[in-house]
């Protein structure tokens, strides 16, 4: 029983260590071309972890509660500790395979509508209120001809990731 729960314990605390060592296994082997990946999927340090946790907790579950010998009791956590080993196999698959959305540039903005919160003097610097990426941000903007403060303005180029040219969406003959 004493192996079983060692077992258990020193699963947990690889796992526990994994977290705080990632990459530790890949990082010794580096070099070595004939295992180079292999640590990334069925033999990384979360399912070894997983492995050995639920081999020891599982065989000491079996030899505490049943009559049965070590022998069993030792088959029945390896059958534990396999399952629980693909289980984490696939879950940090899941987790790895999981994309995001494309993180919005500057460029989205071109076409956008906005109102200025600083004013713009003709050929000059104000600032605008811009939607990106659905949040409110502020830009920097340079106009051609001069936009007073509230106006509505449609970005016509985006310079830099913090600064826009713009127009006025109403001219002042309109």
């Amino acid at each position: 029983m004493t192996w079983f729960l060692g077992l258990g314990i020193a699963g947990l605390a690889v796992l526990a260590l994994s977290l705080v060592f990632d990459g530790v296994i890949e990082g010794l082997f580096g070099g070595v071309s004939v295992i180079d990946g292999l640590f990334d999927g069925f033999l990384s340090l979360p399912v070894i972890a997983g492995f050995v946790s639920m081999l020891g907790f599982g065989g000491a579950i079996v030899l505490g509660a049943t009559s049965l010998g070590t022998g069993p009791a030792t088959v029945a956590g390896a059958a534990a500790g396999t399952g629980a080993a693909w289980l984490t196999w696939r879950f940090s698959r899941a987790l790895m395979r999981d994309q995001t959305a494309a993180t919005p540039r500057g460029t989205d903005l071109v076409g956008t509508a906005g109102s200025v919160v600083t004013a713009i003097p003709a050929d000059g610097y104000g600032e605008v209120m811009l939607r990106l990426g659905g949040q409110p941000m502020k830009f920097s903007a340079r106009s051609a001809v001069a936009v007073a403060y509230g106006a509505e303005v449609w970005v016509e180029a985006a310079p830099t990731p913090t600064s826009v040219v713009v127009r006025p969406v109403h001219t002042e003959g309109d």
